[in-house]
């Protein structure tokens, strides 16, 4: 059927897609759901799939699958920033006026924090938008030894990362968002953020407090469906490695794993 021919309503939902997140208590009905996403998992999803599937009893559980540490490994150089996780990482300076962009949709700092003070004081620094699909292991981890702030949230109304989506509406104005200030002794103040999108209303951050944390330990995961993670870096504290700055002013992401070197602290 040509979609394109229909009647339909352009908001219409012809299933649940929510009911992939409910427990099914049979592991061939589970077969069954992974299988209609398949065309979308990538050879590593499918290779873990195929080790452990008896394992889940639902496609959340499949989705937000924790694997090895050594899967992942994290670079301990404290001069370093990290990739939080794995996905397709853009970079742009910030500045009071200037915008970055979003899933096509342009920002700027304050919109995005809805904190004017806050967002001041990384002018001059650097953002990290790191998009995840559904191919991508969805959980993340802390840049940096230091002492995280409490989780800020920042309620709104989900709206999908699909881009057909953002030329009616402006998906992170209304996503569900929290962040925490992550303070470290070498790469200044790293503002970490997890954006929701549609299918995915619940951040799962697994501190809540302000506490002591270590570069490389999971701080929290996503469920079912698209998620971003963003960084910002203060003013001369953290240098972009040239090739995400050079790959996003040709229009391009690059491609990232949690744990890998995506900025190197700034010699004075």
């Amino acid at each position: 059927m040509d979609y394109k021919k229909t009647n339909a309503p352009t908001n219409t939902v012809t299933r649940n897609l929510m009911e992939l997140c409910e427990d099914t208590g049979n592991i061939y009905e589970t077969v069954s759901i992974i299988g209609k996403r398949a065309n979308q998992i990538a050879a590593e999803m499918k290779n873990d799939l195929s080790k452990k599937l008896q394992e889940f009893a639902s496609y959340n559980e499949f989705f937000t699958r924790k694997i090895k540490a050594e899967e992942r490994p994290v670079e301990m150089d404290e001069e370093v920033l990290i990739s939080p996780c794995d996905g397709k990482v853009s970079v742009y300076p910030i500045c009071e006026k200037g915008k970055f962009e979003i899933k096509h949709t342009a920002y700027t700092a304050e919109q995005l924090l809805q904190d004017a003070h806050l967002a001041k004081h990384y002018y001059g620094g650097w953002i990290y938008i790191l998009r995840l699909t559904v191919d991508d292991y969805h959980r993340y981890c802390y840049v940096a030894d230091g002492i995280k702030s409490s989780q800020k949230k920042i309620k709104g109304i989900l709206h999908t990362v699909n881009p057909v989506a953002n030329d009616a509406c402006p998906i992170y104005k209304m996503n569900a968002r929290e962040y925490c200030l992550l303070k470290t002794e070498t790469l200044g103040t790293v503002l970490m953020m997890e954006v929701g999108a549609l299918m995915v209303g619940k951040i799962k951050n697994h501190e809540q407090r302000n506490c002591r944390v270590c570069r490389g330990t999971e701080k929290g995961m996503f469920e079912f469906g698209g998620s971003t993670v963003i960084l910002m870096t203060e003013p001369g504290k953290v240098q972009p490695d040239e090739d995400l700055i050079r790959n996003t002013e040709a229009g391009y992401e690059t491609l990232v794993k949690l744990g890998e070197q995506v900025g190197r602290k700034i010699k004075v």
